[in-house]
């Protein structure tokens, strides 16, 4: 009797979580580039085939090149604060043995990333309000006259980094903190043998054991920071619930283009080129990090 290989049921016991992940995950992809192609208005029964017309005009459209450079500043700079500061925060709870023990400590960091954005950016809002925020009070000690937070264009730039960075820190040390437990002990009494203190041995022996990891956490925040919407959405708003656009991002850029003027396929050129962009970035960053590995 001939036997069954035996990567028969692992495979079709993936088929439908496959089939599942296809549905969800390919295919929109795929319709997404053909209709970037087209000039696909929801109102209009024509959509005629136009290329790479989508694709020429956003070169010259103001507004997305606004949205594209505002997002990618936004991006960066919650990657540089989220990393350093959430390795930081990582390596303190890890040394402390009261704190090591406890996962107080660990939750309460790690609160911010699993509360709802909507509600966390309302707290922020009223946080950075010209009139009532706390904010304006808090600087007022020190001499710093009031600031209006969210009707400056840099300002409520800074404003949506603060919010996003908190948002993603405790993520980052939770990631962090699985991967500093992970590292013998034996390699830091080595460390402390050969005379390298505490912060010389985090350096030399914890960070460079720790790359895989600082590479997935960079990788996993630089793409949730693209496609910010609702934080910059909420900020943005008046006292009224009106989307306000003072800071335009990429995601919201795509979503205005698609349900507000009907421009479907150009959304859609917009989507593919958010796409290439973290396909690039993504690229960039494990050649970056394989590279440093080799040397």
């Amino acid at each position: 009797m001939r036997t069954k290989p035996k990567w028969l049921f692992p495979v079709l016991a993936l088929l439908p979580i496959l089939g599942l992940y296809c549905c969800i995950r390919v295919y929109p992809i795929i319709e997404t580039l053909r209709l970037s192609l087209y000039q696909w208005n929801i109102i209009s029964r024509r959509k005629p085939f136009v290329g790479f017309a989508n694709f020429i005009e956003l070169t010259s459209d103001p507004l997305f090149l606004e949205a594209i450079f505002n997002t990618t500043v936004i991006a960066f700079s919650i990657v540089v604060i989220t990393i350093p500061v959430g390795l930081a925060l990582a390596a303190l709870i890890n040394s402390r043995q009261g704190l090591r023990r406890s996962g107080v400590y660990e939750a309460s960091v790690f609160l911010p990333h699993v509360v709802s954005l909507v509600p966390a950016a309302m707290a922020w809002k009223w946080i950075f309000d010209a009139r009532l925020g706390p904010l304006n009070a808090l600087i007022g000690l020190v001499g710093i006259p009031a600031q209006s937070w969210l009707f400056d264009p840099v300002l409520s730039l800074l404003c949506l980094v603060i919010l996003c960075s908190w948002q993603a820190i405790g993520y980052a040390v939770l990631i962090f903190l699985v991967g500093l437990k992970n590292v013998p002990d034996a390699l830091y009494e080595a460390a402390r043998l050969d005379g390298a203190s505490s912060l010389q041995a985090f350096r030399y022996v914890a960070v460079p054991l720790l790359k895989p990891v600082i590479l997935y956490v960079s990788v996993i925040t630089l793409i949730s920071s693209y496609n910010i919407y609702a934080q910059a959405f909420v900020l943005a708003s008046d006292v009224q619930g009106a989307p306000g656009h003072l800071v335009r991002v990429l995601v919201l850029d795509m979503l205005e283009n698609s349900f507000r003027n009907y421009r479907v396929g150009y959304a859609a050129a917009e989507a593919v080129i958010l796409l290439a962009i973290v396909l690039i970035l993504t690229g960039a960053q494990f050649r970056l990090f394989r590279d440093r590995s080799r040397a």
